[in-house]
């Protein structure tokens, strides 16, 4: 989740929102890509996670990070909580999984030598101090009284506000993992077309990447628990927004849908403010119960649209937010498979054909069942397994057209292979773990660690 959001002045009128969005408009020519990934961190001696404090913890890894290779410190009240070098930041999420949001790079070959770079730094650090990582979508064995809190203040009224708007927003804070990626638009036209195409092929994503078939020791009877949690989390906040389908959606449509999602915060000289439950509309009329009579600043907008839960989300960049965390060859993977499909015209064009008939409750059940059945589930008469086959291809197609060559590659298809993969036998991770599970594995889940750490 994201630090403190920094740099906006008062905000005047609802154009300043609208314009706040708008000013995420850049060229072809400037178009990035930034990939965030979680991972769980373990104790070595029992698997148990880590906790913030102590010579194995989660503070032993920030600090050993900003010794041995230089990253600067990030700190709330007196507390290490995150990292930053070159356009990159480690940050914590609530549980203490460790996230990495990628620098805004230019292809998918630099992601991964970020990824592979970073990954290597973590590794040093927790061989050191007696720790592991794994990429999973959720915490396979690890009850909720089991994970320790981070010093963070956001975390602390997130954690009382969640239990009463749904069942799964603690699971989903403390216990599951994602891999997403960061992407641009051109203008306003552009930015609705990738946003209708990201949110109705994020089942796809879901799908192929779901990786958490486990919960609390034991199959959960679904591909993606992490996927579940997301369904019953908050709905004022999460879903697959139907409206971005209708006519006339734009940034003005996204402002007014912002407006009415409930905040969770306020921050002021380093502290948050508990306002959850409350308007921002009220914010933006001086009228917020307990900061009445003052105006919210454009920082205060960007820290609440950190707050807002969909599928897909938009702030000055998009967020594609569908997928488990993973494996470390499939990091690479999810910004490969989304920049293939929204960085060539043409993709872009034939994934919005593809789903271009799909009704808004196909959409929604379809998302409950990539979680449920991962590629197994069916719309318009066909498996997401075939569908996802034909996504593939047109991201493959999508990336060979952008003729990015790496070290020894001449575009970037190569790394949608691990997907094509899975496309091909039907089972992603999820099914190859239950397989280890009920067969080599004997139904001990302990067994998961070494086998899938990083």
């Amino acid at each position: 989740m994201s630090i403190p959001q920094e740099g906006g002045g008062p905000i005047e009128s609802r154009d300043n929102l609208v314009g706040f969005l708008e000013s995420g408009n850049k060229p072809r020519e400037a178009w990035r890509i930034g990939t965030e990934h979680e991972k769980f961190g373990y104790r070595l001696s029992d698997h148990s996670p880590l906790p913030y404090d102590g010579p194995c913890s989660i503070r032993a890894m920030l600090e050993g990070l900003r010794d041995r290779f230089g990253w600067e410190p990030v700190e709330e009240g007196g507390n290490i909580i995150g990292l930053t070098m070159n356009g990159a930041n480690v940050s914590l999420e609530p549980g203490g999984q460790l996230e990495l949001s990628g620098a805004p790079l230019e292809n998918i070959h630099q992601t991964c030598d970020e990824v592979n770079e970073y990954l290597r730094e973590v590794h040093a650090i927790a061989d050191e101090i007696g720790a592991g990582f794994i990429g999973l979508g959720a915490a396979p064995v690890w009850r909720h009284q089991d994970m320790d809190t981070m010093p963070k203040g956001r975390y602390g009224i997130m954690t009382r506000y969640m239990p009463t708007r749904g069942t799964r927003g603690l699971h989903m804070m403390y216990r599951t993992c994602t891999v997403q990626v960061n992407l641009d638009w051109a203008d306003e036209a552009d930015m609705v077309q990738k946003f209708r195409v990201g949110l109705a092929l994020q089942p796809v994503a879901t799908a192929l990447f779901a990786n958490s078939p486990f919960w609390e020791g034991k199959p959960a009877g679904v591909q993606s628990y992490r996927s579940l949690c997301w369904q019953d989390l908050d709905p004022d906040r999460t879903g697959m927004l139907p409206f971005v389908f209708e006519d006339g959606f734009g940034f003005e449509r996204y402002v007014d849908y912002a407006l009415d999602v409930p905040m969770y915060f306020v921050y002021r000289d380093g502290k948050y403010i508990d306002v959850a439950g409350q308007s921002f509309r009220d914010f933006l009329a001086g009228r917020l119960p307990g900061l009445q009579g003052e105006k919210p600043t454009l920082s205060d907008w960007a820290d609440h649209l950190t707050t807002i839960f969909p599928e897909v989300r938009i702030k000055k960049f998009m967020e594609m937010r569908g997928a488990d965390g993973g494996p470390w060859r499939r990091i690479c993977a999810l910004p490969a498979f989304w920049v293939g499909l929204i960085y060539d015209q043409v993709s872009l064009d034939a994934a919005l054909e593809l789903a271009r008939g799909w009704t808004a409750e196909e959409r929604d059940k379809l998302r409950r069942d990539a979680g449920r059945l991962g590629l197994k589930a069916e719309i318009g008469g066909r498996t997401l397994q075939a569908v996802a086959r034909d996504v593939l291809a047109i991201s493959e197609a999508g990336l060979q057209a952008r003729g990015m060559g790496g070290h020894f590659d001449a575009d970037e298809a190569h790394f949608l292979n691990a997907l094509k993969e899975i496309d091909a036998t039907g089972r992603a991770a999820a099914e190859e773990l239950l397989e280890h599970y009920h067969g080599d594995w004997g139904g001990d889940l302990d067994r998961i660690y070494a086998q899938y750490s990083y």
